[in-house]
């Protein structure tokens, strides 16, 4: 009996180790696919939808988990944030609150989905994930360019939220993607776990 209770935690423990670190490799996938495009000082990636996709797939604990993770080793150094970039300066980028959103995001989101289990459930969740990242990124990026960073000629609270606009129609397209795509893999997902002997 014991011998089974242990290999089925041993067994999920593996199992969630792999998601963390799946999803680690697709945020740091998602940060450079695009991140070439900048509008004002903000690269536009599909970091977002990832995350949003953390928190539907592999709920509120183990998404915030797979994002700390992914949050770690940028800071430890490896170059996985947008522009290949890393390393413990990254802490003081204006951008790195959008990072640290992440966290929350799919915190947020896995909650959502457990007490919204239906498509629209899903989409609201994926909106309310959204306007998290935008909410934190965007005001960590505001203070940041105040207080420690160099800001633009100009800059305002204002304009660091009219830099978010020019993404935010993209931003909205995905997370209304994210819910629904999300809605469809989730059972077939599971029902692949069960069927492989996890648990």
């Amino acid at each position: 009996m014991t011998t089974t209770i242990e290999k089925t935690t041993n067994r999920s423990r593996t199992l969630q180790m792999v998601q963390i670190s799946m999803f680690s490799i697709l945020m740091m996938i998602g940060a450079n696919i695009s991140s070439f495009l900048i509008i004002g000082g903000v690269p536009i990636t599909l970091q977002t939808f990832f995350a949003l996709l953390a928190g539907i797939l592999l709920g509120s604990r183990t998404g915030a988990i797979a994002m700390l993770f992914y949050a770690f080793i940028g800071l430890v150094g490896l170059p996985v944030f947008a522009k290949f970039s890393g390393g413990i300066d990254s802490l003081i980028s204006p951008t790195f609150g959008f990072i640290v959103s992440y966290i929350f995001v799919a915190y947020a989101v896995g909650e959502i989905v457990r007490k919204l289990p239906s498509v629209k459930g899903f989409v609201i969740a994926a909106l309310v994930g959204t306007a998290i990242n935008y909410l934190i990124g965007t005001n960590w990026m505001y203070a940041a360019y105040k207080f420690w960073f160099e800001a633009p000629a100009g800059f305002t609270y204002k304009m660091a939220w009219a830099w978010m606009v020019v993404p935010l129609p993209k931003d909205i397209i995905l997370a209304v993607f994210a819910g629904i795509f999300g809605y469809r893999l989730k059972p077939i997902l599971f029902k692949s776990v069960k069927s492989n002997g996890w648990r």
